[in-house]
């Protein structure tokens, strides 16, 4: 029986509702897969602009009155909301620059493809603690340590914007441990912010799965591009859509998203002002 291979994106709140679209639309510049979107707080009568896209399959996201909790939740839950043998979970921020063909290849071989973050040592991610980033820059390890969070020095943060996995026993006891850790998160909330890269790093320490780290193309944040010494071609791109270079922004250019990108000027929040980002 032929393996099934599909992507799955989240969308919680109208923030992000614009860049769901062009995440769709480049999306189906380089691939057919069915698309998984896990949806919460959107209006139905919305619907019908992600369904343009063929072969797009809406799926109930974690409900929360956050939206940003909302999808971190969704995230945790990806190993039971994917349908397929082998998943490419995008942010739904990212663009597609190029088709990913060789990410779906090399889950043949691996569990689980990652790549690492813009602050990969898990000791310096003061992105994870609240307060000053200086003041925190001695305190990371430790605070993650004293809320039970396992992870050591030599440990890596990984964003988790993209994640490509296979169903197999290991990678499901990987996200049982990922909702596990992030359940202490939830619980730390005055040390820690709700994010879910140290929850994610604990969760692969604890159980080492079979994996792969791809280069910094495969999800290249350009947020933080003075960051990065590259040479390759870039595939995959992550940045929001307000701050997406024009070369990205033509590669989902259509008459449909033209048209869609006025009605939103009108009926959808500025993603820019998303008060729970800060939350």
């Amino acid at each position: 029986m032929k393996e099934t291979r599909g992507f799955i994106t989240i969308l919680t709140g109208l923030y992000s509702f614009q860049d769901c679209i062009h995440f769709l639309a480049a999306i189906r510049k380089f691939h057919n897969e069915p698309i998984i979107v896990l949806i919460d707080q959107v209006p139905p009568i919305l619907y019908p602009f992600l369904k343009v896209f063929k072969n797009v399959i809406l799926k109930p996201a974690p409900k929360h009155e956050n939206p940003v909790l909302a999808s971190r939740l969704a995230k945790i839950s990806l190993y039971e909301a994917s349908e397929f043998d082998k998943t490419i979970f995008l942010d739904s921020d990212i663009c597609l620059l190029t088709d990913i063909n060789d990410v779906f290849a090399a889950l043949d071989e691996f569990d689980l493809l990652l790549t690492e973050d813009v602050q990969p040592e898990i000791s310096k991610a003061t992105n994870l603690l609240r307060g000053s980033q200086q003041e925190n820059l001695d305190k990371v390890l430790s605070t993650l340590q004293s809320v039970g969070l396992p992870v050591q020095e030599t440990d890596i943060q990984y964003n988790s914007g993209l994640i490509a996995f296979r169903k197999t026993a290991d990678t499901q006891k990987l996200f049982s441990e990922f909702q596990r850790y992030f359940a202490i998160i939830t619980e730390n909330q005055d040390k820690l912010l709700l994010r879910d890269q140290g929850a994610f790093a604990a969760a692969i320490a604890t159980v080492k799965p079979r994996m792969k780290v791809l280069p910094p193309t495969y999800n290249f944040l350009s947020k933080w591009k003075d960051a990065y010494k590259i040479d390759q071609e870039i595939k995959v791109l992550h940045c929001t859509y307000p701050y997406r270079p024009q070369y990205a922004k033509n590669i989902t250019r259509s008459l449909y998203t033209r048209i869609f990108d006025k009605l939103a000027q009108l009926f959808l929040p500025d993603q820019v002002k998303n008060p729970w980002r800060q939350k």
